[in-house]
């Protein structure tokens, strides 16, 4: 049997900047409130507890995007192997900064970050975004008996 060799795939850290606004991978700059909050008041994660949220950043690629005074603004985060698939989720950009381009500019930079190129496969889940998606190639899914889940929509609800 062939030696498989221990290796952790940490991207390096990536900024872009439009405007006054910056995208960074950075966890550091990531503020947990502006994130938690908003996951857990919105449809696809409401109620989710904080140290969940905390956990699922440890864990995957995270995009924040912050103004001109440093505030986050957005955020996204990609669970990838970094070689064949990659999961885009909790995609949001705040209400007083949307209209501004900011989710279409942040899809933009995740489909092009180096660490997540040539992939076989790139999935997510959305209920209202199908035309930001559509736009980076995304569609519905064309062997939908292929796929199966285990959902629980209710998780952080408490009994």
């Amino acid at each position: 049997m062939e030696e498989i060799l221990a290796s952790s795939v940490v991207p390096a850290i990536a900024e872009y900047r439009r405007d006054e606004f910056v995208i960074s991978t950075d966890r550091e700059r990531l503020s947990l409130d502006v994130v938690h909050g908003f996951l857990t008041n919105c449809y696809w994660a409401k109620g989710i507890p904080r140290e969940v949220v905390a956990r699922s950043i440890e864990h995957a690629l995270c995009f924040g995007i912050y103004d001109g005074d440093g505030a986050q603004v957005g955020f996204a985060r990609v669970i990838s192997d970094f070689a064949t698939i990659a999961y885009i989720g909790d995609v949001f950009v705040l209400e007083p900064q949307r209209g501004r381009g900011l989710g279409k500019w942040l899809m933009e930079c995740i489909v092009q970050h180096p660490a997540l190129q040539n992939l076989r496969r790139w999935i997510l889940t959305t209920r209202d975004a199908h035309g930001l998606y559509s736009q980076f190639g995304f569609t519905p899914v064309k062997a939908p008996e292929r796929f199966m889940e285990l959902h629980r929509p209710n998780v952080y609800e408490k009994p």
